[in-house]
This record gives C-alpha cells, sequence and structure tokens, in this order.
C-alpha cells in the first residue's frame, strides 16, 4: 500500500519579484498517523501550479459546508 502524507502548513513562499514565474518555500508534512511532523521541505512552485491550485482550492472551499462566501 502506497504511503500516505498530510501536508501541514506551507511556509515562506516568496519570489524574487511581482513577475516571478516561480515561488520558493517549505512545507511541513508527516506520515498519517504519526504525530511526529518530518523536517520541513523546500519546495519550489510555478505559476501556472499556483493559479491552477487558486481555481481548484477556490471551487472546493465554496462547495465546502461551515464556509461562507464573501460578497463585495
Amino acid at each position: 500500500m502506497p504511503e500516505s502524507w498530510e501536508i501541514l502548513t506551507m511556509r515562506g513562499l516568496a519570489a524574487t519579484d511581482e513577475r516571478a514565474e516561480k515561488f520558493v518555500g517549505s512545507r511541513v508534512i508527516h506520515r498519517e498517523g504519526n504525530p511526529e511532523p518530518v523536517e520541513p521541505v523546500t519546495v519550489a512552485i510555478k505559476r501556472t501550479v499556483l493559479v491552477e491550485s487558486n481555481e481548484i482550492f477556490g471551487r472546493l472551499l465554496a462547495r465546502s459546508t461551515g464556509i461562507t462566501r464573501r460578497t463585495s
């Protein structure tokens, strides 16, 4: 059976300038069922992945219970 990991947090995701195509930060993850987190893992994420993730997470949050939509 494949290992299952849980993302605990994202830290320090930043870029060198506002037009950057890549962002660098770290994620803290741990194996599900294990209370001890692993060391933070450095990650580099492309802008296109962040845009896609934003759309996906936005849809998930909009459909989930307990989340209210803010209106402008």
